[in-house]
């Protein structure tokens, strides 16, 4: 049996979760139309440090200007719901 967590893992243990953003941005050679790019990732709600980062880096380094982002954000492990049944359950 393996030893190692992986790191996905491993971020979900720390509270982080699956984020997916819609990106709009300007195509730098057609100004009047509009492009969609879908960015995902683990980050940390309502903060999302990643995003942002990668927002930086889009203006800083990339010609399309942005026009709107749209995040989603799943935290993938959280407490379990469960509830009692009555009765009894037969297994043949």
């Amino acid at each position: 049996m393996a030893d190692t967590v992986s790191s996905e893992f491993r971020l979900q243990m720390e509270g982080y979760g699956l984020t997916t953003a819609e990106i709009h941005y300007h195509l730098p050679d057609h100004p009047s139309l509009l492009q969609l790019y879908v960015w995902q990732d683990y980050d940390l709600a309502p903060a999302f440090p990643e995003l942002k980062g990668f927002l930086q880096y889009w203006e800083r380094e990339l010609d399309g200007p942005l026009h709107s982002v749209r995040v989603a954000h799943h935290g993938l492990i959280r407490p379990s719901e469960w509830r009692a049944v009555e009765g009894i359950i037969t297994v043949h």
